[in-house]
């Protein structure tokens, strides 16, 4: 059957249906359709295994999913390109890397928006996300050393979309924190401004856009956490949380009582932890309680109820499910399925809200 003359349709029919043609696309090139039928749910194959996807999914948007490595790879894609799966399922491919270069980075943004790229060694490079050339799901990158002039020792630690309001809140591997406005990361700009020292604090792990008057939660590789106002940041930066031995901090969150965190390990369970029953301390740099009983944490993120869950893995395979999936708790728990993992380990962890 040809395609008919759409354009005299209601624009959001026409875009509902364009965004089926562009679904039926990308199942053409990641596999075949095994089970298209009565069932809410689609199976593809690719490379041996099976995929079992959900619908419907969301229409075309402008809100773009960024994957790229520690040495500076990356892609972008359109969101509604990643089709839902069932929590538990094992992903779908995404960025082509070599083995010695696996993807570790995971973040969102819109098409209008600039991206703040954060080093280990605490330095800060911006680029328009326009920059970057729009990719399909499974693709190989770019590599954007040119464009950030990194160090020989130097690797990303951070991609991250810059805001127009608030604070970046930043920690170090050691648990050092700092709170910086967002004016700093504006288009002026210096390129590879330093705004952490890594000989001081150590080097840089992960950021949180918050509004400054809330909470921070920051988690450590042993699943440990601490909850502390952000108001008692010092101007300077401040010590957030004692370690014990050679832990490590692998997340910072901005949370209130009403927040929930996702928590995932490096199994691929996952738990959502209500805020309300994690208390705050009083001050900062006192040794964390248990958020997760795991053997290693991978990330930390807080969530919406109604978010997108997406988590990469260091094989690149990439899943996408609904945040509900995963009940919330009140306690320490070991968590559930999350993402099914064959000799491979989770790197990255973002929410995405739906509208």
């Amino acid at each position: 059957m040809d395609r008919p003359d759409l354009s005299k349709l209601d624009p959001q029919i026409r875009a509902y249906i364009e965004m089926l043609e562009s679904e039926l696309e990308q199942l053409k090139r990641t596999g075949i359709v095994k089970k298209p039928s009565k069932s809410p749910e689609i199976q593809i194959e690719t490379q041996g295994e099976i995929f079992e996807l959900t619908e419907p999914n969301e229409p075309p948007t402008t809100i773009n999913i960024i994957t790229a490595t520690a040495s500076g790879v990356i892609k972008r894609t359109p969101r509604h390109f990643y089709t839902r799966q069932k929590r538990g399922g094992m992903g779908i491919f995404d960025l082509e890397t070599p083995e010695e270069d696996p993807p570790i980075l995971l973040a969102e943004a819109d098409e209008r928006q600039s991206i703040l790229f954060l080093t280990d060694q605490g330095r800060a490079f911006q680029l328009p996300l326009l920059g970057i050339p729009e990719s399909p799901v499974r693709s190989k990158g770019l590599s954007i050393l040119s464009k950030l002039n990194l160090a020989n020792d130097e690797q990303l630690a951070v991609v991250t979309p810059i805001q127009a309001h608030g604070y970046l809140a930043v920690v170090s591997q050691r648990g050092f924190v700092r709170l910086l406005r967002h004016h700093i990361f504006g288009e002026y700009m210096k390129p590879g401004t330093q705004i952490l020292d890594p000989r001081t604090n150590g080097m840089l792990s992960a950021v949180c856009w918050t509004g400054g008057e809330g909470d921070l939660f920051i988690a450590t590789r042993s699943g440990k956490a601490i909850r502390f106002a952000e108001k008692l940041v010092a101007p300077g930066g401040t010590q957030g949380i004692r370690l014990d031995g050679a832990d490590q901090c692998i997340a910072i969150a901005a949370v209130d009582d009403d927040s929930l965190v996702f928590l995932l390990g490096a199994d691929g369970k996952g738990t959502v932890r209500f805020m309300e029953n994690f208390n705050a301390n009083k001050s900062p740099n006192a040794g964390g309680k248990v958020a997760m009983n795991t053997d290693q944490l991978i990330a930390a993120r807080t969530i919406q109820e109604k978010d997108d869950i997406f988590i990469i893995s260091q094989l690149s395979k990439i899943i996408r499910f609904r945040a509900e999936e995963v009940p919330p708790k009140d306690g320490v728990v070991q968590g559930v399925v999350c993402m099914s993992l064959r000799a491979d380990n989770p790197a990255a962890v973002i929410s995405s809200t739906i509208k």
